[in-house]
């Protein structure tokens, strides 16, 4: 049996932060100073710290300042507003991060609203998503562009084909959908409400997989010899209170149909980190270039 061939993210992550190492090296000699990025989180959501020091880690590798903060719980909506604009007028910070999910008595949006778009290295500011919508260059929401950044490494062709978003939050869904259509693929969001969701998932040549909801893709919901990305990222416990990562993916019975489908992990969680580094840099360069 032919199985999938599977989109290693793992391995671009390590050569496009290899990239950016050198790019930095260069950057710091000539302007005196690294990129800078602030990671900034509310409270201590287990899952949030695994992905904060992640992201510090790739910093520090390919040698980005970190100006993390990290508040308690109960910071009011105030503080966190006003460590934002400090941060905006901070002429060593060139990316700001808020960590998402913010407590419930933040108001996530408001905050979101609050950074500055051209240090916005999530592109989830409204000018941001605004200008990927009418395709001028600005900073990409980093989930999808590591996903296309995925696509084109593997020389898949998007121009023509059918695809397929499941899922249509602001971080992932909706700019991966605009990005696809960027790049001449015709698309379709499905969502937890879509009727007849394997019909739609099986017309798909290039089936993104990002509803947030565990192994919810099946093997008779893909269509024979389809790319198959996988962006959940769901940890589930079994009976015996053994828990592990699993994507959005029935992933062994999928990998017998498909022809290219990413693993998780080490497909695009990697790359999404990636991207965020390479945001750090391209809002550095736009104010050194």
């Amino acid at each position: 049996m032919d199985y999938a061939q599977l989109l290693d993210g793992k391995a671009l992550a390590q050569r496009i932060q290899s990239q950016l190492k050198d790019r930095v090296d260069q950057l710091r000699s000539t302007q005196g100073r690294p990129p800078g990025l602030a990671v900034l989180m509310v409270g201590d959501n287990p899952a949030s710290a695994a992905y904060v020091r992640n992201k510090e880690r790739a910093c520090a590798k390919v040698g980005i300042a970190s100006f993390g903060r990290h508040f308690p719980t109960n910071i009011s909506q105030t503080e966190v507003e006003q460590t934002i604009r400090t941060l905006n007028q901070d002429p060593l910070v060139d990316g700001i991060l808020l960590q998402l999910p913010v407590p419930p008595h933040l108001d996530a949006v408001s905050l979101l609203h609050q950074i500055h778009p051209d240090k916005d290295v999530d592109g989830l500011h409204p000018l941001n998503l605004g200008r990927l919508v009418r395709g001028e260059p600005g900073l990409r929401s980093c989930t999808p562009a590591g996903v296309m950044s995925l696509l084109r490494e593997y020389s898949i062709e998007l121009k023509g084909k059918q695809a397929v978003v499941v899922g249509r939050s602001i971080l992932v869904g909706k700019p991966m959908a605009l990005m696809l259509l960027e790049a001449d693929a015709t698309v379709t969001m499905a969502h937890s409400r879509s009727q007849n969701l394997t019909e739609v998932t099986r017309s798909a040549d290039i089936l993104i997989a990002a509803a947030g909801r565990p192994e919810l893709i099946a093997a008779d919901m893909v269509k024979p010899k389809a790319v198959v990305i996988d962006v959940g990222m769901n940890r589930i416990t079994d009976y015996e209170g053994n828990s592990r990562l699993v994507g959005d993916v029935k992933f062994d019975s999928v990998r017998e149909v498909a022809k290219f489908l990413t693993p998780v992990p080490g497909g695009v969680g990697p790359m999404t980190v990636t991207m965020l580094l390479q945001n750090t840099v391209l809002s550095y360069t736009r104010v050194h270039a």
